[in-house]
């Protein structure tokens, strides 16, 4: 796994924080390509609820839930890596429409508040990327960890057979060891307990390298969203 210098994850924590403060920068919840939902549709999107994408008949529903990497902030829609698995998706003729359901700036407790929203619509995969903008905050662990079960135990409570994923994130080392430490294991944390599949740190290969990130130095550049989909693919690709 690449070590992050402390430098640049001072300059992610700064520059994060400010970002993830700005709700005015949250991204409508849509489908893959992110068309904009038209009719009832843009009353779901305000609150949080993606526009249900037209599919094919028989087409069973992946849901990505998180954060403004999910939502592809500062990218094209479909460069983000949510539009990249489809077109992965579409390339093998298998039966999976993708919603992606990211809003930039996303905490757990977010996310907990709208995922009613979410389950309005059928979900076959879940795949759940929300804490990081936690960590950056100094949220308590076990905050995180009640928000995330709560959005977990949700989704098995509404669609008992769907298969769950949990998204991996790491914080920068500036935030004490034992936070740092313990935000990490955090995530194993659940899904063990939850016997879900777990990417083990979603950004693995991209975070804290400039070259692969925006002028922010936190989101992720078209190239770094198709290491991004690498790093998601590895664990979803078993379970289509």
């Amino acid at each position: 796994m690449r070590k992050f210098s402390t430098l640049n994850w001072l300059a992610v924590l700064l520059l994060a924080a400010g970002c993830s403060n700005h709700r005015s920068e949250k991204v409508p919840a849509g489908d893959s390509s992110g068309n904009a939902a038209a009719g009832d549709n843009s009353r779901s999107a305000e609150a949080g609820f993606p526009p249900t994408p037209a599919a094919r008949a028989g087409d069973k529903s992946i849901v990505f839930f998180g954060n403004s990497l999910t939502a592809g902030y500062g990218v094209n829609p479909s460069e983000a890596f949510p539009a990249l698995i489809q077109n992965r998706i579409d390339s093998l003729k298998l039966p999976y429409k993708v919603t992606n359901a990211g809003l930039s700036g996303e905490t757990s407790a977010g996310g907990r508040s709208r995922i009613g929203w979410i389950l309005r619509q059928p979900v076959d995969i879940f795949i759940l990327e929300l804490g990081a903008n936690d960590g950056l905050r100094g949220i308590p662990i076990s905050e995180t960890i009640t928000n995330l079960q709560a959005i977990l135990d949700s989704v098995k409570g509404k669609y008992p057979s769907a298969r769950l994923v949990l998204a991996g994130m790491q914080i920068p080392p500036s935030m004490g060891s034992k936070y740092t430490s313990g935000f990490r294991e955090a995530f194993r944390h659940l899904a063990d307990k939850n016997k879900v599949s777990l990417i083990p740190f979603i950004l693995e290969g991209v975070g804290g390298i400039p070259e692969l990130n925006q002028q922010d130095g936190i989101h992720p550049t078209a190239k770094g969203h198709r290491i991004v989909e690498e790093n998601v693919w590895k664990i979803l690709q078993p379970l289509l």
